[in-house]
Order: C-alpha cells, then sequence, then structure tokens
C-alpha cells in the first residue's frame, strides 16, 4: 500500500495546495498526496493556481479545495511547508518540514521559485520513500 502525505500548512491556500498537486502529478506511483490546514479559505490562491496551471497544466480549481486537518484520511507522512507562527500538528510516522516562504502577495517569480522547489522536495521524498529512506 502507498504511503499517505500530507502537505499541511495554516491556510491550506497556496503552497500545500501547489505540492498536493505537484505530488499526484510526479509522484502518485510512490505515494498518495493530501492537503490541509487548521483554517479554511473560500478559495485557493488564484496566483498558485495560475502559476501551477502554466507550470503543470492542472488546474487546481477543478481538483483540488481548502481542507481541514481533520478531513484527512490517517497520514503516513506530513510534510510542513514552514510556518513562521505555529505548525499544526498532525500524528503521523514521520515528518519533515521544508521550510518554504509563503508566496502570496508577491511576484511570479517568488511562485514560480516555490513550484520548482516544491517539485524538487516532492522528486527527493519519492526517492526517500522509494528506496526505504524513511522508516513507515
Amino acid at each position: 500500500m502507498k504511503p499517505k502525505v500530507a502537505f499541511i500548512c495554516v491556510h491550506n491556500s497556496c503552497r500545500s495546495q501547489m505540492a498536493e498537486a505537484i505530488g499526484k502529478l510526479l509522484a502518485s506511483d510512490i505515494f498518495e498526496s493530501y492537503s490541509a490546514g487548521t483554517e479554511l479559505k473560500d478559495s485557493i490562491n488564484q496566483d498558485a493556481v495560475r502559476i501551477i496551471k502554466d507550470l503543470y497544466g492542472i488546474n487546481m480549481n477543478k481538483t483540488q479545495k481548502s481542507k481541514l486537518l481533520k478531513d484527512l484520511p490517517e497520514i503516513d507522512i506530513v510534510v510542513k511547508m514552514g510556518c513562521n507562527v505555529v505548525c499544526p500538528f498532525l500524528p503521523a510516522k514521520h515528518t519533515e518540514d521544508w521550510g518554504l516562504e509563503d508566496p502570496t502577495g508577491k511576484s511570479d517569480e517568488e511562485f514560480i521559485k516555490t513550484a520548482k522547489n516544491i517539485e524538487e522536495k516532492v522528486k527527493d521524498l519519492a526517492r526517500k520513500i522509494k528506496n526505504n529512506k524513511i522508516k513507515l
């Protein structure tokens, strides 16, 4: 069975949503991707939606929505996006913090940089899971 990975942050509107989309696209053979936060947003960050659509051809408005931690199934791996305030807590067998800056309100370049950063980290996570570098 594939491990379930949750990308979490407070609002579940930008970085965690980008990570869920990129995870589904690039690593669905290795793990299942979910995202959630401690507060619901009415909609996903539309700059993130646009950039993910441009870079990866995924329309997050159609495939994803803001979710709360309690909406998730039981999770094996938690990835915190990087929270300067207080990161949500979710029990899991493995947790890591990617420490990503929130690009909200910044330029497209920042969103693209964040997406590419997430892409690298998703690929790295998939490699670690595949090579049993993460104890589950």
